[in-house]
């Protein structure tokens, strides 16, 4: 099964959890999308598919300028992964395959 798709996700982070629509458009070992919640639209970069295992990075704004460097596993329609936020350390995110 394709990791491509949409994904209703909830990253748990010291300001509670965050919700999100993390989407997968996958060309090849990359991927390209976007992960958006209530606090905007994060653009994927540097997007990279290795079997069932994705990893991308986002920049945020909200609520400081930051990069995310995020990793999952999605194991048929369920997602489990890592948000890492530089100095505030790492977050776990799960996910459930949608539409």
């Amino acid at each position: 099964m394709s990791v491509a798709g949409k994904y209703e996700c909830v990253t748990r982070s010291p300001m509670g959890d965050q919700t999100s629509i993390l989407t997968v458009e996958v060309d090849g070992s990359s991927f390209s999308g976007s992960n958006s919640g209530p606090m905007g639209n994060m653009e994927i970069t540097g997007g990279t598919v290795d079997g069932n295992t994705i990893a991308w990075s986002s920049n945020i704004t909200v609520p400081m300028p930051m990069k995310l460097d995020c990793t999952a596993t999605i194991d048929g329609d369920a997602l489990n992964g890592t948000v890492t936020a530089g100095m505030f350390g790492s977050f776990p995110m799960t996910g459930k395959r949608i539409g």
